[in-house]
C-alpha cells in the first residue's frame, strides 16, 4: 500500500513525458510554425506566392483601388503591404484581415488582406510591390491569420 503514491506519480511522468514527445516531435511543420509564435494563430494554409503590380494589365480599370475599397498610393502602392487573396481563400480570410507569411523570404512578415484575385486562380496569393520591383513567385508560403 506504501507505494500507490509513487505508482500514481509514474503515471503523471510517463504522461508528461510522452505529451512532449508527441508536441516536439520534429516534421510537423504546422505545429512548429504555431509554436514559434507568440500570439494566436486562427488560421494557417500553405499557398503559392506571386506578386503584381498597380497597371491596369495586372487589374482591372482602377488599379490603385483595390477589391476591399482600400486606395492606394500610386508612387509607392507596396508600402501598405497589401495581399491579394485567390476566392477559395475567403472561406479563412476577409477583407482588412492581419497575417503572417513565413517561408515567404523578403516577404516574410505582417500583411493585409485588402483585394481578390481572378477566380481562375486556386490557393494563391499575390503580392502587390512597386512598378520598379521585380516579379517573384514563391511555392509552399504559409499565410496564417493573426
Amino acid at each position: 500500500m506504501k507505494y500507490n503514491k509513487y505508482v500514481g506519480l509514474g503515471i503523471a511522468i510517463y504522461i508528461i513525458v510522452v505529451g512532449a514527445f508527441f508536441m516536439l516531435r520534429p516534421g510537423d511543420k504546422a505545429r512548429d510554425i504555431a509554436l514559434q509564435y507568440p500570439f494566436e494563430l486562427k488560421s494557417m494554409k500553405k499557398v503559392s506566392l506571386t506578386t503584381y503590380k498597380t497597371d491596369t494589365a495586372e487589374t482591372d480599370s482602377t488599379p490603385l483601388i483595390t477589391a476591399s475599397g482600400f486606395k492606394l498610393d500610386s508612387l509607392n502602392p507596396k508600402k501598405h503591404r497589401v495581399i491579394a487573396i485567390s476566392r477559395d481563400l475567403k472561406e479563412l480570410f476577409s477583407f482588412g484581415d492581419k497575417v503572417k507569411l513565413t517561408n515567404a523570404g523578403i516577404f516574410n512578415g505582417i500583411w493585409f488582406i485588402h483585394d481578390l484575385m481572378n477566380k481562375k486562380y486556386k490557393n494563391k496569393i499575390d503580392i502587390l510591390i512597386n512598378p520598379s520591383d521585380r516579379q517573384i513567385s514563391l511555392e509552399g508560403v504559409i499565410i496564417s491569420k493573426i
